[in-house]
Protein backbone atom coordinates (compact mmCIF):
# COMPACT_ATOMS: atom_id res chain seq x y z
CA UNK A 1 0.00 0.00 0.00
CA UNK A 2 1.26 3.43 -0.56
CA UNK A 3 2.14 6.29 1.66
CA UNK A 4 -1.88 7.53 1.86
CA UNK A 5 -2.78 4.16 4.10
CA UNK A 6 -0.37 5.75 6.64
CA UNK A 7 -1.28 9.23 6.41
CA UNK A 8 -5.21 7.83 7.02
CA UNK A 9 -3.56 5.91 10.56
CA UNK A 10 -2.69 9.64 11.23
CA UNK A 11 -6.03 10.92 10.44
CA UNK A 12 -7.67 8.39 12.16
CA UNK A 13 -5.81 9.26 15.87
CA UNK A 14 -7.19 12.88 15.38
CA UNK A 15 -10.95 12.81 15.10
CA UNK A 16 -12.65 16.49 15.99
CA UNK A 17 -16.16 17.69 16.02
CA UNK A 18 -17.66 20.04 13.26
CA UNK A 19 -15.87 23.25 12.87
CA UNK A 20 -13.12 22.37 15.31
CA UNK A 21 -11.24 20.37 13.36
CA UNK A 22 -7.92 22.10 14.14
CA UNK A 23 -5.39 19.28 14.41
CA UNK A 24 -6.90 17.94 11.41
CA UNK A 25 -6.35 21.21 9.12
CA UNK A 26 -2.79 21.15 10.53
CA UNK A 27 -2.16 17.79 9.49
CA UNK A 28 -3.60 18.53 6.05
CA UNK A 29 -1.98 21.84 5.35
CA UNK A 30 1.55 20.16 6.66
CA UNK A 31 1.31 17.35 3.92
CA UNK A 32 -0.10 19.69 1.59
CA UNK A 33 3.10 22.39 1.93
CA UNK A 34 5.77 19.38 1.15
CA UNK A 35 4.30 19.17 -2.12
CA UNK A 36 5.40 21.27 -5.57
CA UNK A 37 4.18 24.65 -5.16
CA UNK A 38 4.22 25.67 -9.01
CA UNK A 39 0.71 24.96 -9.78
CA UNK A 40 -0.71 24.56 -6.46
CA UNK A 41 -2.31 27.32 -4.72
CA UNK A 42 -4.06 26.88 -1.15
CA UNK A 43 -7.10 28.53 0.45
CA UNK A 44 -8.40 28.33 3.45
CA UNK A 45 -12.18 28.54 5.15
CA UNK A 46 -12.59 28.65 8.92
CA UNK A 47 -10.99 24.84 9.80
CA UNK A 48 -11.64 23.69 5.79
CA UNK A 49 -9.32 23.60 2.75
CA UNK A 50 -9.65 24.40 -0.94
CA UNK A 51 -6.47 23.33 -2.74
CA UNK A 52 -6.30 24.58 -6.41
CA UNK A 53 -4.20 22.51 -9.36
CA UNK A 54 -3.94 24.90 -11.92
CA UNK A 55 -4.19 23.19 -15.29
CA UNK A 56 -1.90 23.47 -18.48
CA UNK A 57 -4.86 25.32 -19.89
CA UNK A 58 -7.19 25.89 -17.20
CA UNK A 59 -10.28 25.71 -19.53
CA UNK A 60 -12.87 24.25 -16.60
CA UNK A 61 -12.91 23.25 -12.79
CA UNK A 62 -13.33 19.73 -12.08
CA UNK A 63 -13.61 19.23 -8.42
CA UNK A 64 -13.26 16.76 -5.66
CA UNK A 65 -15.36 17.12 -1.91
CA UNK A 66 -13.91 15.29 0.88
CA UNK A 67 -15.41 15.30 4.87
CA UNK A 68 -12.84 15.95 7.37
CA UNK A 69 -14.71 15.81 10.62
CA UNK A 70 -15.25 12.74 13.33
CA UNK A 71 -18.30 11.61 15.43
CA UNK A 72 -18.95 11.48 19.13
CA UNK A 73 -18.17 7.93 19.55
CA UNK A 74 -15.95 5.98 21.72
CA UNK A 75 -13.86 4.07 19.59
CA UNK A 76 -13.33 0.04 20.07
CA UNK A 77 -11.42 -1.46 17.03
CA UNK A 78 -8.54 -3.55 17.34
CA UNK A 79 -6.02 -0.58 15.81
CA UNK A 80 -3.23 0.10 17.25
CA UNK A 81 -3.70 3.59 15.77
CA UNK A 82 -6.93 4.33 17.61
CA UNK A 83 -8.47 7.78 18.57
CA UNK A 84 -6.17 9.98 20.56
CA UNK A 85 -9.54 11.32 21.48
CA UNK A 86 -11.91 10.19 24.06
CA UNK A 87 -15.48 10.15 22.91
CA UNK A 88 -14.47 10.57 19.20
CA UNK A 89 -13.64 8.25 16.53
CA UNK A 90 -13.58 8.36 12.45
CA UNK A 91 -16.55 6.09 12.32
CA UNK A 92 -17.88 7.25 9.02
CA UNK A 93 -14.79 6.88 7.35
CA UNK A 94 -13.65 10.52 6.79
CA UNK A 95 -10.31 9.84 7.20
CA UNK A 96 -10.25 7.89 4.40
CA UNK A 97 -12.13 10.47 2.49
CA UNK A 98 -8.80 12.53 3.53
CA UNK A 99 -6.10 10.14 2.28
CA UNK A 100 -8.19 9.98 -0.71
CA UNK A 101 -7.74 13.70 -1.44
CA UNK A 102 -4.15 13.88 -0.64
CA UNK A 103 -3.99 11.01 -3.05
CA UNK A 104 -5.53 12.96 -5.49
CA UNK A 105 -3.95 16.60 -4.98
CA UNK A 106 -0.33 14.67 -5.50
CA UNK A 107 -1.25 12.57 -8.70
CA UNK A 108 -2.56 16.10 -10.23
CA UNK A 109 0.39 17.92 -9.01
CA UNK A 110 2.88 15.66 -10.69
CA UNK A 111 0.96 15.21 -13.50
CA UNK A 112 -1.41 18.23 -14.69
CA UNK A 113 -4.76 18.31 -16.76
CA UNK A 114 -5.78 21.05 -19.29
CA UNK A 115 -8.44 22.03 -16.66
CA UNK A 116 -7.85 22.85 -13.03
CA UNK A 117 -8.68 20.48 -10.39
CA UNK A 118 -10.31 21.62 -6.81
CA UNK A 119 -9.99 18.80 -3.93
CA UNK A 120 -12.31 20.67 -1.54
CA UNK A 121 -11.72 19.41 2.06
CA UNK A 122 -14.62 20.43 4.08
CA UNK A 123 -15.56 20.92 7.60
CA UNK A 124 -18.72 19.52 9.94
CA UNK A 125 -20.32 17.20 7.56
CA UNK A 126 -21.87 15.42 10.44
CA UNK A 127 -23.42 18.63 11.84
CA UNK A 128 -24.17 21.35 12.23
CA UNK A 129 -23.18 20.96 8.48
CA UNK A 130 -20.30 22.57 6.53
CA UNK A 131 -21.24 22.48 3.10
CA UNK A 132 -24.03 25.26 2.57
CA UNK A 133 -21.87 27.82 4.87
CA UNK A 134 -18.65 26.93 2.85
CA UNK A 135 -20.45 27.15 -0.56
CA UNK A 136 -21.51 30.86 0.55
CA UNK A 137 -17.51 32.02 1.06
CA UNK A 138 -15.46 34.10 -1.14
CA UNK A 139 -12.78 31.29 -1.24
CA UNK A 140 -15.29 28.53 -2.07
CA UNK A 141 -16.94 31.44 -5.38
CA UNK A 142 -13.48 32.08 -6.03
CA UNK A 143 -12.65 28.63 -7.83
CA UNK A 144 -16.53 27.65 -8.17
CA UNK A 145 -16.23 24.07 -9.71
CA UNK A 146 -18.00 23.16 -13.43
CA UNK A 147 -18.17 19.38 -12.22
CA UNK A 148 -18.07 17.56 -8.89
CA UNK A 149 -17.70 14.42 -7.29
CA UNK A 150 -17.08 12.83 -4.43
CA UNK A 151 -17.05 9.33 -2.89
CA UNK A 152 -18.72 7.81 0.46
CA UNK A 153 -17.05 4.30 1.81
CA UNK A 154 -19.02 1.47 2.04
CA UNK A 155 -18.66 -1.49 4.51
CA UNK A 156 -21.34 -3.56 2.54
CA UNK A 157 -18.94 -3.82 -0.08
CA UNK A 158 -15.96 -5.44 -0.59
CA UNK A 159 -12.83 -4.11 -1.87
CA UNK A 160 -12.81 -3.23 -5.85
CA UNK A 161 -16.64 -2.32 -5.69
CA UNK A 162 -17.76 0.74 -6.75
CA UNK A 163 -21.37 1.33 -6.45
CA UNK A 164 -23.84 4.22 -7.75
CA UNK A 165 -26.76 5.67 -9.92
CA UNK A 166 -28.18 7.93 -11.34
CA UNK A 167 -30.92 10.62 -9.95
CA UNK A 168 -31.17 10.19 -6.05
CA UNK A 169 -28.82 8.09 -4.50
CA UNK A 170 -28.90 9.72 -0.28
CA UNK A 171 -32.02 10.68 1.01
CA UNK A 172 -33.19 14.24 2.14
CA UNK A 173 -32.66 14.08 6.14
CA UNK A 174 -33.18 16.47 9.17
CA UNK A 175 -32.18 16.25 12.75
CA UNK A 176 -35.80 16.66 14.79
CA UNK A 177 -35.23 17.71 18.47
CA UNK A 178 -38.92 17.91 20.58
CA UNK A 179 -39.12 19.43 23.81
CA UNK A 180 -42.42 18.91 25.83
CA UNK A 181 -42.73 20.68 29.34
CA UNK A 182 -45.96 19.69 31.53
CA UNK A 183 -45.77 19.85 35.04
CA UNK A 184 -44.04 17.92 37.73
CA UNK A 185 -44.99 16.45 41.24
CA UNK A 186 -44.58 13.79 43.72
CA UNK A 187 -44.98 9.83 42.18
CA UNK A 188 -47.81 9.68 44.60
CA UNK A 189 -49.85 12.44 43.46
CA UNK A 190 -49.85 11.42 39.79
CA UNK A 191 -53.45 13.68 39.68
CA UNK A 192 -51.73 17.20 40.74
CA UNK A 193 -48.87 16.85 37.86
CA UNK A 194 -48.56 16.75 34.04
CA UNK A 195 -46.25 13.78 33.58
CA UNK A 196 -44.42 14.29 30.23
CA UNK A 197 -43.11 10.54 30.91
CA UNK A 198 -46.18 9.36 29.65
CA UNK A 199 -46.77 12.14 26.95
CA UNK A 200 -43.19 10.70 25.11
CA UNK A 201 -44.02 7.46 25.14
CA UNK A 202 -47.46 8.43 23.42
CA UNK A 203 -45.57 10.78 21.39
CA UNK A 204 -43.29 8.03 20.32
CA UNK A 205 -46.05 5.67 19.26
CA UNK A 206 -48.00 8.39 17.42
CA UNK A 207 -44.71 9.81 15.48
CA UNK A 208 -44.72 6.32 13.69
CA UNK A 209 -48.06 6.11 12.23
CA UNK A 210 -46.59 9.04 10.13
CA UNK A 211 -44.67 6.55 8.46
CA UNK A 212 -47.43 3.54 7.88
CA UNK A 213 -50.54 6.12 7.46
CA UNK A 214 -49.29 9.30 6.01
CA UNK A 215 -46.72 8.40 3.83
CA UNK A 216 -47.15 7.07 0.33
CA UNK A 217 -46.76 3.28 0.26
CA UNK A 218 -44.55 3.30 -2.85
CA UNK A 219 -42.38 6.78 -1.01
CA UNK A 220 -39.96 6.07 1.31
CA UNK A 221 -39.83 7.86 4.93
CA UNK A 222 -38.28 6.94 8.06
CA UNK A 223 -38.89 8.54 11.66
CA UNK A 224 -36.30 7.48 14.34
CA UNK A 225 -36.25 9.03 17.83
CA UNK A 226 -32.47 7.49 18.84
CA UNK A 227 -32.82 9.36 22.12
CA UNK A 228 -34.95 10.43 25.25
CA UNK A 229 -34.05 12.66 28.26
CA UNK A 230 -36.61 13.03 31.46
CA UNK A 231 -37.00 13.43 34.77
CA UNK A 232 -34.62 13.17 38.07
CA UNK A 233 -35.81 10.55 39.97
CA UNK A 234 -37.81 7.36 40.41
CA UNK A 235 -40.40 9.21 42.86
CA UNK A 236 -40.51 12.65 40.67
CA UNK A 237 -43.04 12.49 38.25
CA UNK A 238 -40.94 14.23 34.85
CA UNK A 239 -41.97 17.99 34.37
CA UNK A 240 -39.48 17.81 31.09
CA UNK A 241 -38.70 15.39 28.13
CA UNK A 242 -36.61 16.27 25.35
CA UNK A 243 -36.69 13.32 22.55
CA UNK A 244 -33.65 13.40 19.95
CA UNK A 245 -34.08 11.51 16.60
CA UNK A 246 -33.85 12.39 12.86
CA UNK A 247 -36.20 12.18 9.39
CA UNK A 248 -35.11 10.59 6.52
CA UNK A 249 -37.16 10.86 3.13
CA UNK A 250 -36.60 9.80 -0.86
CA UNK A 251 -38.28 13.13 -1.89
CA UNK A 252 -39.02 16.98 -0.50
CA UNK A 253 -42.31 17.17 -0.95
CA UNK A 254 -42.38 14.00 1.74
CA UNK A 255 -39.78 15.81 3.55
CA UNK A 256 -42.56 18.94 4.06
CA UNK A 257 -45.19 16.33 4.73
CA UNK A 258 -43.78 14.63 7.58
CA UNK A 259 -42.94 17.63 9.13
CA UNK A 260 -47.00 18.77 8.87
CA UNK A 261 -47.87 15.83 10.23
CA UNK A 262 -45.79 15.95 13.29
CA UNK A 263 -46.56 19.41 13.98
CA UNK A 264 -50.60 18.31 14.25
CA UNK A 265 -49.32 15.71 16.53
CA UNK A 266 -48.02 17.58 18.59
CA UNK A 267 -50.77 20.29 19.09
CA UNK A 268 -52.64 17.18 19.78
CA UNK A 269 -49.97 16.13 22.38
CA UNK A 270 -50.48 19.56 23.96
CA UNK A 271 -54.08 19.13 24.06
CA UNK A 272 -54.30 15.97 25.50
CA UNK A 273 -51.73 16.33 27.73
CA UNK A 274 -51.78 20.10 29.12
CA UNK A 275 -48.42 20.50 28.25
CA UNK A 276 -46.05 22.79 25.95
CA UNK A 277 -44.57 21.20 22.91
CA UNK A 278 -41.65 22.78 20.74
CA UNK A 279 -39.49 21.26 18.09
CA UNK A 280 -36.37 22.14 16.49
CA UNK A 281 -35.12 20.39 12.87
CA UNK A 282 -31.62 21.27 13.47
CA UNK A 283 -29.45 20.64 10.17
CA UNK A 284 -31.06 19.65 7.43
CA UNK A 285 -29.83 18.17 4.45
CA UNK A 286 -30.79 18.47 0.88
CA UNK A 287 -30.94 14.57 -1.00
CA UNK A 288 -27.73 13.42 -2.40
CA UNK A 289 -29.06 13.51 -5.99
CA UNK A 290 -26.69 12.47 -9.35
CA UNK A 291 -26.54 14.13 -12.20
CA UNK A 292 -28.33 11.84 -14.60
CA UNK A 293 -26.67 12.38 -17.78
CA UNK A 294 -23.26 12.64 -16.21
CA UNK A 295 -23.77 9.58 -13.80
CA UNK A 296 -24.60 7.55 -16.12
CA UNK A 297 -21.47 8.25 -18.91
CA UNK A 298 -19.51 7.89 -15.62
CA UNK A 299 -21.03 4.31 -15.66
CA UNK A 300 -20.19 3.99 -19.21
CA UNK A 301 -16.61 4.58 -18.37
CA UNK A 302 -16.31 2.85 -15.75
CA UNK A 303 -17.40 -0.12 -17.94
CA UNK A 304 -15.14 0.47 -20.73
CA UNK A 305 -12.20 1.90 -18.82
CA UNK A 306 -12.28 -1.54 -16.59
CA UNK A 307 -11.40 -3.67 -19.91
CA UNK A 308 -7.70 -1.10 -19.86
CA UNK A 309 -7.06 -0.71 -16.55
CA UNK A 310 -3.61 -2.30 -14.68
CA UNK A 311 -5.02 -5.50 -13.04
CA UNK A 312 -4.41 -4.34 -9.78
CA UNK A 313 -6.83 -1.15 -10.30
CA UNK A 314 -9.83 -2.59 -11.80
CA UNK A 315 -13.02 -2.25 -10.07
CA UNK A 316 -16.34 -3.88 -10.48
CA UNK A 317 -18.88 -1.51 -11.07
CA UNK A 318 -22.70 -1.99 -9.24
CA UNK A 319 -26.15 0.05 -10.04
CA UNK A 320 -26.86 -0.21 -6.47
CA UNK A 321 -30.63 1.32 -5.45
CA UNK A 322 -30.97 4.88 -3.38
CA UNK A 323 -29.96 4.61 0.78
CA UNK A 324 -31.46 6.73 3.38
CA UNK A 325 -28.11 7.77 4.64
CA UNK A 326 -27.73 11.63 4.56
CA UNK A 327 -24.90 13.42 3.72
CA UNK A 328 -24.57 17.59 3.07
CA UNK A 329 -22.62 16.79 -0.26
CA UNK A 330 -26.42 17.03 -1.98
CA UNK A 331 -26.14 20.44 -1.66
CA UNK A 332 -23.08 20.89 -3.69
CA UNK A 333 -25.02 19.10 -6.64
CA UNK A 334 -28.16 21.17 -6.21
CA UNK A 335 -25.93 23.48 -7.55
CA UNK A 336 -23.50 22.21 -9.55
CA UNK A 337 -23.26 18.97 -12.04
CA UNK A 338 -22.01 16.12 -10.31
CA UNK A 339 -22.45 12.80 -8.82
CA UNK A 340 -21.25 10.63 -5.87
CA UNK A 341 -20.57 7.06 -5.37
CA UNK A 342 -20.16 4.60 -2.73
CA UNK A 343 -16.16 2.83 -2.18
CA UNK A 344 -16.26 -0.69 -1.04
CA UNK A 345 -14.52 -1.33 2.03
CA UNK A 346 -15.37 -4.70 3.00
CA UNK A 347 -15.86 -4.36 7.28
CA UNK A 348 -18.26 -6.76 8.94
CA UNK A 349 -19.32 -3.19 10.87
CA UNK A 350 -21.45 -0.61 9.32
CA UNK A 351 -21.20 3.12 9.31
CA UNK A 352 -21.15 5.23 12.78
CA UNK A 353 -20.46 1.54 14.49
CA UNK A 354 -17.29 2.04 17.33
CA UNK A 355 -15.80 -1.39 15.44
CA UNK A 356 -15.88 -0.06 11.96
CA UNK A 357 -12.54 -0.90 10.15
CA UNK A 358 -12.36 -0.16 6.72
CA UNK A 359 -9.87 -1.95 4.56
CA UNK A 360 -7.01 0.51 3.20
CA UNK A 361 -6.59 -1.36 0.27
CA UNK A 362 -9.70 0.98 -0.91
CA UNK A 363 -7.55 3.92 -0.85
CA UNK A 364 -5.47 3.46 -3.39
CA UNK A 365 -7.86 1.50 -6.14
CA UNK A 366 -9.95 5.03 -5.15
CA UNK A 367 -7.30 7.38 -6.47
CA UNK A 368 -7.03 5.72 -9.18
CA UNK A 369 -10.14 5.68 -10.20
CA UNK A 370 -11.05 9.38 -9.51
CA UNK A 371 -7.80 10.74 -10.82
CA UNK A 372 -7.85 8.27 -14.14
CA UNK A 373 -11.92 9.66 -14.43
CA UNK A 374 -10.59 12.97 -14.28
CA UNK A 375 -8.44 13.01 -16.53
CA UNK A 376 -10.41 11.42 -18.87
CA UNK A 377 -13.39 13.85 -18.30
CA UNK A 378 -10.39 16.80 -18.97
CA UNK A 379 -9.74 15.47 -22.57
CA UNK A 380 -13.25 15.29 -23.64
CA UNK A 381 -13.24 18.94 -23.59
Amino acid sequence: MSKFADIRKELHRIPEPGFQEFKTQALLLDYLSSLPQERLEIRTWRTGILARIKGTAGKRRIAYRTDIDGLPIEEETSYEFRSLHPGYMHACGHDMHMSIALGIVTHFVLHPIEDDVIVIFQPAEEGPGGAEPMMRSEEYHAWKPDLILALHIAPEYKVGQLATKPGILFANTSELFIDLKGKGGHAAYPHQANDMIVAASQLVLQLQTIISRNVNPLDSAVITIGRIDGGVRQNVIAERVRLEGTIRTLSEASMDAVKSRIEAILRGIEAGYGCEAAVDYGAIYHQVYNHEDLTAEFMRWMRGEQLDAPPGERMELIECSESMTGEDFGYFLKETPGFMFWLGVDSPYGLHHSKLEPKEEAIDLAISVVTRYITWKSQQG
